[in-house]
């Protein structure tokens, strides 16, 4: 029989961390809450070590995203895309910039190949990045897949900005912290 659902789900604690209506105004603020997701989904066990959250033109939280690739047998459960899954759900719209006039993502490490193109066509303004892919690439076993060479040029022609490196050390330590832990398994 073939399965007629998908159901991904993201662990329960993230309520906790990310309460509905809190206003995260500035680029460091929004970074900090992606890489507490990425730190408490290494610390809790239920995934990888990425976070992502999306933001609305009015700094208020749209929706947050960790790793679930293992914990839900399934390749495309990047902290990115289930940001974007809940961000569609949440607004119904699959282009979240529709009648906004800036969605913000931030990512706790640079978008591998598969959540670089889901951007264009999620509908995000803004990408803020921490942690850079050769970072993960030189800190953990994860390959990020191949990019453009101007990856950050070719969004930016598509009317995205990108900012990197925003609290990049703290990022990194996230990984660091993965690599070392038991829960690399994920």
């Amino acid at each position: 029989m073939l399965y007629a659902q998908i159901h991904l789900t993201l662990p329960a604690w993230v309520h906790e961390l990310a309460p509905d209506g809190v206003v995260y105004a500035g680029d460091q603020a929004k970074m900090q809450l992606a890489i507490e997701l990425s730190r408490r989904n290494i610390d809790a066990g239920s995934g990888g070590p990425f976070g992502a959250a999306i933001f609305d033109s009015r700094d208020r939280l749209l929706s947050v995203g960790v790793n679930r690739v293992v914990p839900q047998s399934c390749s495309v459960a990047h902290a990115e895309m289930m940001a974007f899954m809940t961000a569609q759900a949440r607004t119904q719209r699959f282009r979240l910039n529709e009648g906004e006039d800036n969605v913000t993502l931030a990512t706790s490490s640079q978008p591998c190949c598969m959540c670089y193109g889901a951007s264009f066509w999620a509908g995000i303004d803004t990408l803020l990045i921490g942690a850079r892919a050769e970072d993960v690439m030189s800190l953990t076993e994860f390959d990020e897949g191949p990019l453009p060479t101007d990856w950050a040029g070719e969004l930016e022609a598509r009317s995205i900005r990108v900012r990197r490196d925003i609290l990049r050390e703290s990022a990194c330590a996230v990984l660091r912290h993965y690599s070392e832990s038991a829960g690399a398994a994920y």
